[in-house]
């Protein structure tokens, strides 16, 4: 090769690398960034957004989603509220209840896709306190955080099941499976899937602990939903339907290999106990995720009676403000086809 030809060589080569990098800042610049806002930390569930992201899904729609661990259902609700994340993920209720109490507020969140079509909301007891139907609550002393899903919607537990004469003691979320296990308080309520495995953690073999779900006794409420802020609707409703889809094909994926998903969890959270975290997905893939419910009326989607009835057990439960409107917490029409959404995996056969 001469010179002349070499330089020629060189300079075709560094055009096009050049052009090569300038096609892939663009390509970049051309996702649309979304923050999402999980209800929780890194944990077993979480899988369902940090694998599609992880594996590119995402991307391939057009979106730059950043996920971040959360703090609570509520805080999920006002972070999307405030502006300050797109999308989040939270329980339908604590989004019930921001409706109710902020009817003013310029841009309250709304849900577009149901994820956990039952509440994973149960109370907990040990075998030893004697407790073993609803009916033996009647009495007891039962502990919760005071922002807890379950202690939050308990008085439609309650009432559907005649309990009465409950005293309540507050704690920090660490201690509630502690305090139980010390023997301070009689149950606890908590979601089934996080609370049975904190007291497995804590010494207490599962054969020794009763789980009362919600769902199991007259309390049919749906769990955790995607929610979207208002201006993003307004704004970029394409994003919607996009971050929807590539969830979806996550979602197949996650429920299809689970202990697989938990590896990109752990890439998050890199002290993560993965046995139990992988317990803890199958959970909840098992008890609200692919639920009998969640069969009936397909993943993602509702019931428009039972959204109706949960409305108003949330308003009385809650003793909000103004009445929960039905019709203002959900938008479906983001959703992606009933071909997409048909990804719930085979019944377990017995």
């Amino acid at each position: 090769m001469n010179k002349r030809t070499f330089i020629q060589s060189a300079c075709a080569f560094i055009l096009g690398t050049s052009l090569a990098a300038g096609a892939g800042l663009a390509s970049a610049q051309a996702l649309t960034p979304i923050k999402f806002q999980l209800d929780w930390r890194f944990e077993g569930p979480a899988a369902l957004f940090v694998l599609p992201a992880a594996k590119g899904y995402f991307k391939a729609a057009g979106l730059d989603v950043t996920v971040d661990a959360g703090n609570g259902s509520g805080g999920a609700v006002t972070r999307v509220a405030s502006g300050s994340y797109d999308i989040g993920f939270a329980d339908l209720a604590a989004l019930m209840e921001f409706h109710a109490n902020n009817p003013d507020a310029p841009n309250k969140p709304v849900a577009v896709m149901m994820v956990y079509n039952n509440t994973p909301a149960a109370v907990l007891a040990l075998k030893k306190s004697g407790i073993k139907t609803p009916a033996d609550l009647t009495g007891k002393k039962l502990g919760a955080p005071v922002f807890d899903a379950g202690r939050r919607a308990f008085p439609i537990f309650q009432k559907a099941n005649n309990v009465t004469n409950v005293s309540w003691t507050a704690m920090d979320p660490p201690l509630r499976e502690t305090m139980l296990v010390r023997g301070d308080i009689d149950a606890i309520t908590g979601f089934s899937f996080t609370s049975l495995l904190n007291l497995e953690a804590r010494g207490v073999k599962g054969e020794d602990v009763v789980v009362l779900p919600y769902p199991d006794f007259g309390v049919k409420l749906y769990g955790n939903a995607i929610i979207v802020s208002p201006k993003l609707i307004k704004e970029n409703p394409g994003a919607i339907k996009a971050f929807l889809s590539a969830f979806t094909k996550g979602a197949k994926d996650v429920m299809a290999q689970p202990a697989a998903a938990i590896e990109f969890v752990k890439q998050r959270d890199g002290i993560i106990n993965v046995d139990m975290e992988t317990r803890r997905l199958k959970m909840a893939i098992d008890s609200v995720i692919a639920s009998p419910d969640a069969r009936a009326e397909g993943f993602g989607q509702i019931n428009a009676p039972r959204l109706s009835l949960m409305a108003s057990q949330v308003s009385d439960a809650f003793a909000t403000k103004n009445r929960v409107n039905a019709d203002t917490i959900w938008n479906g029409s983001f959703l992606p086809s009933a071909k997409e959404l048909n990804i719930l995996p085979a019944p377990a056969k017995k």
